[in-house]
């Protein structure tokens, strides 16, 4: 069965929106391997509609200008795109394609297909879905050392408990924590009778 794994750019108090606003003067060559490994590993990227619009109105011209990053542009341009929305989208990037279903369904199919792993970066809504779902094998995110302090979007909302387990822990030059979580099992019920027995 294919993974599937989602990345985001993450503030410590807990804030995915609007990276490009706050994100790159924590981008160094760390991250940027740790980006890329996500794309290298997968064959097929899951977007939600405002993820892929700014997706595709920047790597098909990065690719074209032939700078340092149109070797990575292309590898995105290769790769199945496939962007979950509500209302029908015309496209213009390669490879690219919208189902029509329930996403978590469409999600559970394309994870049974053969394949390489599947890709996810931010389409915030998506990964919500998936993870409510168990159906994300590996989320990483990427913690950056500033607090937004706004009421930007978040991560987590309201809802059920999502239990999840720690893979790894990474710690970069800059000051973010790579965090790759995986799924749990709920952690049952405690109190601090059950606590306290661990206190120093």
């Amino acid at each position: 069965m294919r993974k599937i794994t989602a990345g985001l750019f993450i503030s410590l108090d807990g804030i995915v929106a609007d990276p490009q606003d706050w994100h790159f003067p924590y981008y160094n060559d760390e991250m940027g391997e740790a980006v890329s490994a996500l794309v290298a590993a997968a064959d097929t990227l899951l977007f939600g509609r405002v993820t892929y619009d700014s997706f595709a109105g920047a790597w098909p011209e990065r690719e074209a200008a032939g700078a340092e990053d149109a070797g990575f542009a292309k590898a995105l341009g290769d790769l199945r795109k496939i962007v979950f929305s509500r209302r029908e989208l015309d496209f213009t990037w390669r490879n690219s394609e919208q189902p029509h279903g329930d996403l978590v369904a469409t999600a559970a199919a394309l994870k049974a297909e053969p394949g390489g792993d599947i890709s996810l970066s931010g389409s915030t809504s998506i990964v919500r879905q998936l993870l409510a779902a168990a159906l994300i094998d590996e989320l990483h995110l990427f913690v950056h050392p500033i607090a937004l302090r706004g009421d930007g979007l978040r991560l987590f909302d309201e809802g059920t408990p999502i239990p999840l387990r720690l893979l790894s822990a990474t710690p970069f030059k800059t000051g973010v924590l790579h965090l790759i979580y995986g799924p749990a099992d709920a952690p049952g019920e405690a109190g601090y009778e059950d606590a306290r027995a661990h206190l120093a």
